[in-house]
């Protein structure tokens, strides 16, 4: 028997290839995702290791005072520490570090640097005066106010050099800097893309923190100290809102966060890996199914001659062992290959390291490709066993019975009536993941039934194609299990698109509609990144003539009744000409002085209501009593306690506004936006944002993450198209004597290429409007629970996307139908009649 598998294998090779392709790429998408995170991961934690080398032992406050959301300032280290630990036994010196964000203007006036790592730190001259964390490659260190060194892969990007003048901002006005000093950095956010820009100490600690206060000491041990035993000196020292650390603790806690954030990437990556495989599944049943059909006769007579079910069926799972070891194989090189070509991809945005290839990647990619084919054979070959010899040489089997297509109709319609009530009732993301799951298994089963009038439904289009589309709708229907085999595979990557682009855009119309509805003001003043904008900004706007109003919004931290909350600071007598809240009780005249105005929710949880006093323990640790003068539904952009600035900002260590609103005279336009950014310096770093900015930034973001979801499911498409390849070949081998007859009473060879054609298209455009269907109504059980939380939201259905959903369907038809019509229009009819 095991003779006789292989043998199979290698009479069907042709016929195999396609399975092959689908189990490869799966294996290939598992393999490269598993490669390129292991080696991200590996570099980061490499890179990370060489920034701790300088670091023995490194005293930060304590985590807890540094926990967001606790009231109190954040403790800064005092350069008297700085000094005594420094002078403890066995430390050989101490380095101050001042950390914040500075934001760089390029040559072009664009922002430098990507993502939230535009960072600012302090040069600090070791005993030998070189800060060894920062060596420089050209230049000096900075000295004074005005002076910047920037790291050397910023320099390269910008086409900085030394003695260039540039603007950076760190908080709001534009200060102009020259670059005295270039270095190199080990620092993960700067391989990663980000800039990192270096001042002197006294210059860092006036823009940072305060003067003579730092934000971490790292300490240098002697030779012969170990770092155990510095830190317990270090240790005698520290104050109470200090603790000290080991570097290699350190080291090990950032490799662990590294883990911890390439894991999260590494599992989405899988997923869309196993749909994949998934995908692959329906056609590597499809491809058994038809080559165990196709040998029917030969298994009857194994079966006559001695053969158990047993044996028949290990045979089948042989060959798909064979298949499998193959495809997994191939795709783990495949894989490798990808890995190898995404580090290539990020080049310069990736620290140095080695291609990562762990035993437990070769594993998993042959465990996967192997494991998976199997499966996918074992009931094709199962069905093959249970045939008996004499009913299968008669071919009376080929025909499914009444009975077994009443079971599977009545399980698949139980199925997914069950998938479809559970997302209807689910309250979680879980519920509904797991009701699309049994409604989409519940569809799969129920699509032979589906497909005919489905299919017939196109017949009168079809038969505008003459005979050939007449055969085609034939032939589609003719084996329903197949075609629903085949559909479905396209169907489960639609399923996913349609879903996705449904939720997408109800999300943006749900924002578009928040910002029109929550936002008066014309214009919307933020720091790039979100970082805090400087008071100064709220100061120069309200001096310009064409502004009317203007409103700072400020937070800080506090505890009410034992809990931390997040207030949120305004300008009481002008918070009402910029933002529209719907007030349940009260109004925004109830904000001044002791009095807040609170969310609907927070006011529910609290038991507060119109006239509740409360206690609240702000950032200074003073306390004070709050009136409720009004309550408002809360939305997404506005919620939670909001006060007087003049009331909160007496209690803020120090002052920084998250946003500025402003309402102009002249209402918003270009004219009056050019005005604000130029009163503002026309600073880089500074974003004027009108409700159409703010919409097109969200819908940008939205866009940007659809388009990477739409990367990934590509490869269940692409599963999908080798799958009607694999169908067509298939389907075109079994009716070689038909086509031969066809040809011989008159079909000319493009009435057969046309037929075929026609064929691959109605099957895809089934399984388009089948997973389109699907998505759309995934898409709107999704939303009934978003709606929950987010008021505004709607369905709104995507039709020109979902066209060009449909569209893709189509091409996916007439590309995989190229090669077996090609194939049967070139087939010899005489052959084709005589053949067996």
């Amino acid at each position: 028997m095991f003779r006789t598998a292989l043998r199979n294998v290698l009479a069907h090779k042709a016929r195999l290839l396609m399975t092959v392709l689908a189990v490869m790429l799966g294996v290939a998408f598992v393999s490269g995702t598993l490669v390129f995170t292991n080696t991200f991961s590996e570099a980061q934690k490499s890179s990370s290791q060489k920034g701790f080398s300088h670091v023995d032992v490194a005293v930060q406050p304590h985590r807890a005072d540094r926990d967001e959301g606790r009231p109190g300032e954040t403790p800064l280290l005092t350069q008297r520490l700085l000094d005594k630990a420094a002078e403890v036994p066995g430390a050989a010196y101490a380095t101050g570090s001042v950390d914040g964000q500075a934001f760089l203007a390029g040559k072009d006036g664009e922002l430098v640097g990507q993502g939230f790592s535009r960072a600012g730190s302090n040069y600090f001259p070791g005993p030998d005066g070189k800060d060894a964390r920062y060596p420089l490659t050209s230049g000096r260190a900075p000295q004074r106010a005005g002076e910047i060194a920037v790291d050397a892969r910023t320099a390269d990007r910008a086409g900085f050099k030394v003695g260039d003048t540039v603007r950076m901002s760190v908080s709001g006005p534009v200060l102009p800097q020259k670059i005295t000093g270039i270095f190199t950095t080990d620092s993960g956010s700067v391989t990663a893309g980000g800039s990192l820009t270096l001042f002197d100490t006294a210059t860092a600690q006036k823009l940072f923190t305060k003067p003579g206060r730092f934000t971490e000491i790292d300490v240098k041990a002697a030779p012969g100290t170990s770092q155990t035993k510095l830190k317990s000196g270090i240790d005698k020292i520290l104050p109470r809102d200090a603790e000290a650390t080991t570097g290699r603790q350190l080291a090990d806690d950032e490799a662990r966060m590294i883990e911890e954030n390439s894991s999260a990437s590494k599992t989405i990556l899988l997923v869309f890996a196993g749909i994949s495989l998934f995908v692959g599944i329906f056609i590597i049943a499809n491809t058994f199914t038809m080559l165990v059909a196709q040998r029917t006769k030969e298994l009857a007579l194994m079966r006559a001659v001695g053969a158990s079910r047993r044996q028949v069926t290990r045979s089948v799972l042989i060959e798909a062992f064979v298949v499998g070891a193959v495809a997994a194989l191939t795709g783990l090189l495949a894989g490798i290959g990808i890995g190898a070509g995404m580090r290539s991809a990020i080049g310069a945005d990736m620290p140095d390291g080695p291609l990562v290839i762990t035993p437990g990647t070769i594993v998993t990619s042959l465990v996967v490709g192997i494991v998976v084919t199997m499966l996918a054979a074992w009931l094709p070959g199962r069905r093959a066993a249970k045939i008996p010899p004499v009913a299968a040489m008669n071919s009376v089997h080929a025909v499914a019975t009444t009975k077994s297509l009443v079971v599977r109709n009545t399980i698949g319609a139980v199925i997914a009536a069950a998938g479809a009530g559970l997302s209807l009732v689910a309250t979680d993301e879980s519920g509904l993941g797991l009701g699309a799951a049994l409604l989409v298994i519940g569809v799969f089963v129920l699509t032979p039934l589906l497909a005919k009038p489905l299919i017939k439904a196109a017949g009168p289009l079809l038969r505008l194609f003459g005979m050939s589309g007449k055969l085609a709708g034939q032939n589609a229907v003719r084996n329903p299990r197949r075609t629903a085999a085949t559909a479905s595979a396209l169907m489960i990557g639609l399923t996913l698109i349609t879903g996705l682009t449904v939720i997408a855009g109800s999300m943006q119309k749900a924002i578009d509609k928040m910002a029109t509805d929550a936002i008066k003001a014309d214009y919307v003043v933020v720091m790039a990144n979100t970082y805090p904008l400087s008071p100064d900004v709220a100061k120069k706007l309200a001096q310009q003539s064409d502004v009317t109003a203007v409103s700072p919004l400020r937070e800080s931290p506090s505890r009410i009744g034992g809990e931390y909350e997040s207030l949120a600071g305004v300008d009481g007598k002008s918070i009402d000409k910029l933002v529209k809240l719907d007030f349940t009780a009260g109004s925004f005249a109830g904000l001044s002085g002791d009095k807040a105005v609170v969310d609907a929710d927070t006011a529910k949880n609290r038991g507060w209501k119109l006239g509740s006093s409360f206690t609240v323990t702000y950032a200074d640790g003073k306390k004070g009593k709050l009136t409720v003068g009004g309550i408002y539904r809360g939305n997404e952009m506005l919620k939670g306690i909001m006060l007087d600035n003049a009331t909160l900002t007496p209690h803020m260590s120090e002052v920084n506004d998250k946003q500025v609103m402003v309402k102009t005279a002249s209402g918003a336009s270009d004219s009056a936006k050019k005005s604000i950014q130029k009163a503002l310096g026309d600073n880089p770093a500074i974003q004027v944002q009108d409700k159409d900015d703010i919409s097109n930034e969200i819908a940008k973001a939205i866009n940007m993450l659809l388009n990477v979801l739409y990367g990934l499911l590509a490869m269940a498409v692409i599963v999908a198209v080798l799958g009607v390849v694999n169908t067509l070949a298939m389907s075109v081998f079994e009716r070689q004597q038909e086509i031969g007859m066809l040809r011989a009473i008159g079909l000319d060879r493009s009435g057969i290429k046309r037929m075929v054609r026609l064929e691959s298209l109605v099957i895809s455009l089934f399984g388009g409007v089948l997973g389109i269907g699907l998505g759309v109504f995934f898409g709107w059980a999704a939303g009934r629970q978003i709606a929950e939380k987010i008021a505004t939201y709607e369905l709104v259905l995507p039709w020109d996307r979902m066209g060009v959903f449909l569209l893709l369907a189509a091409v996916v038809g007439v590309l995989a139908a190229l090669w077996p019509a090609r194939r049967a229009a070139r087939m010899n009819m005489l052959s084709a009649i005589k053949a067996d």
